[in-house]
């Protein structure tokens, strides 16, 4: 019997089992052999009254967006395929950032501290070449998914939303005036929030395989050392399986969660998740200090994260939008769920509102909402170097030394360059000064990099980088010409403010400390 088997088959419930049809998943995925859902269609004919100004498919996040765009006055319904509930796992995030559920008026300063399960200080970034950092207030909360669900489940329903749960999406046919959701939902907007396998999402993608996958798998369990702070991004080990394994650990409420995750593409030659579970286990008493023996598991964590090099995904349709994972909106370093949309929620709920105020719900408008953002983009180019090809001969420790001279140089630069990019937000002033450090500190391990990433990868980042710079620019001036935008009409309007939100969020501006 294998460690994975022999420790996931003492936890409740099949979790062997979920782990093995996830693989199942995977192996469809790697092979492009996954079917492709037709669940959208289109009538020419008149819907007629709608009941709705918005319907959203997919509770666990949706209902943030769901409860943000009731709070504004909207007639908003929410359909879950099971029961709206939070898993018992923590989501990790800085506090800074849930500065925006207040502002959006969805909690309370004290309902958000009770969200809170666990906070520590400080956290790692650390790599077997030696390189270490340690940094304070990033990813260092714990939010409780079961009592913020709650909470803006009866928020949502006060305020006037109506959820459906047990009721999962199955179609939706768009009409020049409404859209038709289920055959029982007459709506303006349909909201897609189903996640990385949305099936409207896998029809607009047509089958297509993902560029990348980030897979993760870790447990929460209890019998370690004591231990108040936490890792972000760690690796002890040289590149295996063709693989450069990263850790990261978390105090949390019921003990110490710990994960090991790797950057791929989606040759079916990969690793699988059961093999890379296996691999976890193996690795975690080096990585922890302790033997399994000691622990008592408490639950395990297992999933993998596909991106695509055409996101945020652009809707054919009118009056559908797919937001957080079903858009793709985040870059394919991150494991997107929580953290993106609550990046997001304030834009996606300020423009979803204004384009229902304007009647901006064709596919062109709605396709503003998910902008090209360049922070984004940049970070395919990181993706690679943190990843090899399937049949790529490159040094063992490679990785692991171009990530140490980077963080090494990001570190003597300061928290204002190191912070955003260890929450996901790439900016241009904080890349160029990284990258000129860097050069400067190892040209010869740079050199390396470049038959490792390709010459193709490295000149298309580049048009990427210095579209980076023009955001910066484009939205740096953007203040000045507000006044002049007050007076154009409504529809206008909506154009500009999208306009502006993708130079703030395409070039990193969004971040704020």
């Amino acid at each position: 019997m294998s460690l994975t088997q022999e420790i996931l088959s003492q936890l409740p419930g099949d979790v062997l089992g979920g782990l093995r049809r996830a693989d199942n998943i995977l192996t469809s995925l790697k092979s492009g052999n996954a079917s492709v859902p037709m669940v959208v269609k289109e009538n020419q004919q008149p819907l007629g009254n709608v009941d709705w100004d918005v319907i959203i498919s997919g509770g666990t996040l949706g209902i943030l967006i769901g409860c943000a765009l009731v709070s504004r006055g909207l007639k908003v319904a929410l359909i879950e395929r099971g029961i709206l509930r939070g898993r018992e796992q923590e989501w990790n995030i800085s506090r800074d950032e849930l500065q925006v559920l207040l502002e959006l008026d969805l909690l309370t300063s004290e309902e958000i501290e009770k969200a809170i399960a666990t906070e520590y200080n400080p956290a790692r970034v650390s790599f077997a070449s030696g390189t270490e950092v340690w940094v304070e207030n990033v990813l260092n909360i714990g939010v409780y998914p079961v009592y913020l669900l709650e909470t803006l489940r009866q928020r949502f329903l006060e305020r006037g939303g109506k959820l459906f749960e047990n009721t999962p999406f199955t179609e939706a046919v768009v009409h020049p005036d409404g859209v038709m959701v289920n055959n029982q939902f007459k709506s303006r907007l349909l909201i897609d929030a189903m996640g990385n396998f949305s099936p409207i999402s896998q029809q607009i993608r047509q089958g297509v395989k993902p560029d990348a996958l980030c897979m993760v798998v870790g447990t929460c369990a209890s019998g370690f050392p004591e231990n108040y702070s936490g890792d972000l991004l760690l690796s002890f080990t040289e590149i295996e399986n063709q693989c450069q394994y990263f850790w990261e650990a978390f105090p949390a409420k019921d003990g110490r969660t710990t994960y090991m995750f790797t950057y791929m593409d989606a040759d079916p030659q990969r690793i699988g998740l059961e093999a890379f579970f296996e691999e976890y286990l193996r690795l975690m008493p080096q990585y922890q200090d302790v033997e399994l023996q000691q622990l008592d598991f408490k639950r395990a964590l297992f999933g993998f994260f596909p991106s695509y090099r055409q996101s945020p995904l652009k809707t054919p349709f009118a009056r559908i939008l797919p937001i957080g994972d079903s858009s793709g909106n985040q870059s394919p370093l991150s494991f997107g769920g929580f953290g993106a949309m609550i990046r997001n929620l304030k834009r996606l709920t300020l423009g979803v509102d204004e384009a229902l105020q304007t009647n901006q719900l064709s596919s062109a408008s709605l396709s503003l909402l998910q902008p090209y953002q360049p922070s984004l983009t940049v970070t395919w180019l990181f993706q690679k170097a943190m990843s090899v090809d399937v049949n790529q001969k490159i040094e063992p420790n490679q990785i692991n030394e171009l990530l140490s001279v980077v963080f090494a140089e990001m570190e003597k630069l300061g928290e204002p360059v190191l912070k955003p990019f260890l929450q996901d937000v790439v900016q241009f002033s904080g890349l160029t000064k990284t990258l000129f450090k860097t050069s400067l500190a190892n040209p010869g391990l740079i050199i390396k990099i470049i038959p490792q990433v390709g010459l193709i990868t490295l000149i298309d980042w580049m048009w990427h980088y210095i579209n980076l710079g023009v955001y910066s620019v484009l939205f740096a001036g953007s203040g000045m010409l507000e006044p002049l935008m007050i007076n154009l009409p409504e529809n206008y309007q909506y154009y500009w403010h999208r306009w502006v939100d993708a130079w703030k969020f395409g070039s990193g501006n969004d971040y704020d400390e």
